[in-house]
């Protein structure tokens, strides 16, 4: 007889884990930079020249890899950054158009081949033994274009297969393929580093390339369940996630939803606000991301593989402050308390990294994974569960199409941050590390405040509208809900209708707001 069908939580569990491994490959690629800086730049002094060396033996720079050996190297390198970065922020919001319009399978597939092409290309500019800047920039400039298919993609994918439940624990362990990325990309970064280093960027380059080829095979777009399962009892370990349901998938034409404009998503209460929250967490993230190794080198006079090694403590801090973050939010349901929390612990913490880190490996251990904790808790918070949340805000009646174009809109706009992060500490880093921590600090600080702002905004909002369901004089009736992300918070006040004296009905939201946002 024909084989058993498998029951439709394994199909969830299956496309979380290949979502997983899809983005753990595109941040792979991107993190052998961070590690190589220090080899393309460094203090040949302290190094013994070959015996068939070229170079003159007045020349101090015969170690570094040009056009990266004169004394503007740092502005040089942040150039090759912020190709990426800027090419990134601008093809991220035209990506999520696309990915609402093209099928996901191919999109994704195609991102990935070309994401693994550009990154072996920057490698094989060792072997080719190429030495031109604008080599570096134009290869980093389409490298991250092509990688702007990849977040929109797998968040929608992971928004039609799961549903609201409990997704920031979910979307919080699942953000971990952020850090486990960047982890595995600084490690096997570090393997070649000081010898050939051009397979630093062809190894994950060739990684990422086979896994596009396993994504066209194997991606299942959203969720579908044959007519055999029809009735049964869909029971697996993903089952009793308290996930909800999907975006189901039909075979059967049908007329589709369409999808929202660029304009129609940022209408959505907490788009803008989050947007721009993102850009100054990210400018802070991505600024540790690329620059991190280098300052470890400069700072603790670590080898270039050791200093690779050791960045990567703070991703997994990143993947602790990930889970935490999510698994709080759900548990309180106030996304927007967590990211603040989180925010305003960071700025002490990276104070503190800079001025006592680098006092014994011990300190700079612990530092490091609380500094990543508390930088990454709120951008993994604000790149997942709030971007699915707000893509499926109650105002879009159904419409999931718009996950694409608000996860975009959102990354989008904290990947302006993530240019400008490095590109400042390129620029800031010559007059001293303590003035990049100063500019990440006030970042953290900028942050925080947009949030802050943005529940200001809603309680003037929701005052506004008391004004105008007030029945009598001396109390007014209203009935609110959370207009954060367009969903009801679950607690009494939010559910039921309250009667309060006029000169109270302010302070009343103003304490719910404190104590649920």
């Amino acid at each position: 007889g024909p084989a058993p069908e498998l029951p439709l939580g394994w199909f969830r569990g299956f496309i979380l884990l290949l979502t997983f491994f899809i983005y753990t490959c595109y941040h792979m690629s991107r993190k052998p930079i961070s590690v190589v800086k220090s080899r393309l730049h460094q203090n040949c002094s302290e190094l013994v020249k070959p015996v068939n060396d070229s170079h003159s033996l007045n020349d101090t720079t015969w170690c570094d890899w040009a056009p990266f050996d004169k004394n503007n190297y740092k502005e040089l390198l942040g150039a090759v950054d912020n190709a990426f970065l800027v090419a990134y922020a601008i093809g991220m919001f035209i990506s999520g158009i696309f990915g609402e319009r093209l099928p996901l399978r191919y999109y994704l597939s195609a991102g990935m081949l070309l994401s693994g092409l550009f990154t072996s290309l920057f490698g094989l500019g060792y072997f080719w033994n190429i030495h031109m800047l604008w080599y570096f920039v134009l290869i980093q400039i389409c490298n991250g274009l092509v990688q702007t298919t990849g977040w929109p993609s797998v968040v929608t994918c992971v928004g039609n297969w799961f549903g609201k439940g409990k997704r920031g624990l979910i979307m919080g362990i699942w953000n971990s393929h952020t850090s486990v990325g960047n982890i595995l990309g600084s490690l096997i970064a570090g393997v070649w580093v000081n010898e050939q280093w051009g397979l630093s960027f062809v190894a994950p380059g060739a990684v990422t390339a086979a896994m596009g080829v396993i994504t066209f095979l194997f991606l299942i777009e959203c969720e579908w369940t044959p007519p055999s399962l029809w009735g049964s009892e869909l029971s697996s370990p993903f089952s009793s996630w308290g996930l909800g349901e999907g975006s189901w998938c039909s075979k059967e034409p049908s007329v589709q939803p369409a999808a929202i404009s660029f304009l129609g998503a940022l209408r959505i209460p907490g788009v803008v606000e989050f947007s721009l929250c993102l850009l100054f967490a990210k400018l802070v993230s991505y600024t540790f991301l690329y620059w991190l190794p280098l300052y470890i080198f400069n700072v603790a006079h670590f080898s270039a593989k050791q200093a690779g090694d050791l960045s990567t403590l703070f991703d997994v801090g990143g993947i602790m402050g990930g889970i935490m973050a999510g698994l709080i939010s759900d548990y309180t349901n106030g996304r927007a308390t967590t990211c603040c929390i989180m925010l305003i612990l960071a700025a002490p913490m990276m104070f503190l990294y800079n001025y006592i880190g680098q006092n014994g490996i011990t300190n700079s251990i612990v530092m490091l994974i609380i500094c990543g904790a508390l930088v990454n808790g709120p951008y993994a918070l604000i790149t997942t569960a709030v971007s699915a949340d707000l893509g499926t805000h109650q105002s879009l009646k159904g419409n999931a199409k718009a996950l694409s174009t608000v996860t975009a809109i959102i990354d989008g706009t904290g990947s302006i941050g993530a240019a400008l992060g490095p590109l400042l500490a390129g620029l800031i880093s010559p007059t001293g590390w303590n003035n990049v921590f100063y500019m990440l600090i006030s970042a953290d600080i900028l942050a925080c405040l947009v949030r802050v702002l943005g529940v200001v905004g809603i309680r003037a909002e929701w005052c506004l509208q008391l004004r105008k369901e007030r029945t009598c004089s001396d109390s007014c009736l209203f009935r609110f809900q959370d207009r954060r992300q367009g969903l009801d918070v679950g607690q009494d006040p939010a559910k039921m209708c309250l009667s309060f004296p006029r000169g109270i009905c302010t302070s009343v939201i103003s304490l719910y707001l404190s104590v649920h946002f």
